[in-house]
């Protein structure tokens, strides 16, 4: 992949371009400073640094697309193109991590616009991008782009037709400045009220739970001689 951009963030200037098959450590690297929150959202779970480490290395070897974010020859944040016979349901798959510091400030915008591209350019129709529940930057990022969100078991799963025309229009300029603001859309306000949704949802599920707790415990009172 040719496309390379500069992003300019609080930290400097960096460059976004695609991760050589020699440099899997870059992104071990990069994934292993990501603090607690991050890391378990990046894999909707808690997972130590030896399953970091050869996941790194199973990217590379999985012909996956990692495009990095760099600074100072560190990876600071990635996006990965998964294969379609690397899922589940033969859907390319992203993932996406972002350093904390560096959060806010357009680059994940950025590397969502350009693994977008890739995945056009391999001729993909659609992709999937699969986060925790909790992870509401990514799930409003994810439907900036276009992506159809539905929330099951904790996960928010988006799925982005690429035929279909984006929401956020592709940024014409090579480099962001810091603390850009997000391009307004029409649709934009519409992704609070996704996020309150989900949050709404959860909680019936877990007042469902718990009258049906209540009522099971009501069963066994006589058993007991209680009124």
């Amino acid at each position: 992949m040719s496309t390379v951009a500069t992003i300019r963030s609080s930290a400097g200037l960096g460059v976004i371009r695609p991760l050589q098959p020699s440099e899997h450590h870059l992104l071990r690297d990069h994934l292993l400073r990501l603090d607690p929150a991050s890391r378990y959202d990046r894999f909707n779970g808690g997972i130590s640094d030896a399953f970091i480490t050869s996941y790194a290395a199973r990217c590379v070897e999985h012909d996956a697309i990692v495009l990095a974010y760099i600074q100072d020859g560190a990876v600071r944040a990635a996006a990965e193109l998964h294969a379609p016979d690397q899922s589940m349901d033969s859907s390319p798959e992203l993932a996406f991590s972002v350093e904390n510091r560096l959060r806010r400030q357009g680059v994940g915008s950025a590397l969502f616009e350009q693994i977008l591209s890739e995945a056009r350019r391999r001729g993909y129709q659609r992709v999937r991008i699969t986060t925790g529940g909790a992870n509401h930057a990514m799930r409003a990022l994810a439907y900036k782009f276009g992506a159809e969100l539905s929330f099951a078991s904790g996960e928010t799963t988006g799925v982005i037709d690429l035929v279909r025309k984006s929401r956020l229009q592709p940024a014409s300029a090579r480099v962001v400045p810091a603390a850009a603001p997000a391009p307004k859309t029409a649709d934009a306000p519409i992704a609070p009220l996704l996020v309150a949704r989900d949050m709404i949802r959860a909680s019936q599920a877990m007042w469902e739970q718990a009258f049906r707790l209540w009522a099971d415990l009501l069963k066994l009172r006589p058993r007991f001689g209680l009124r």
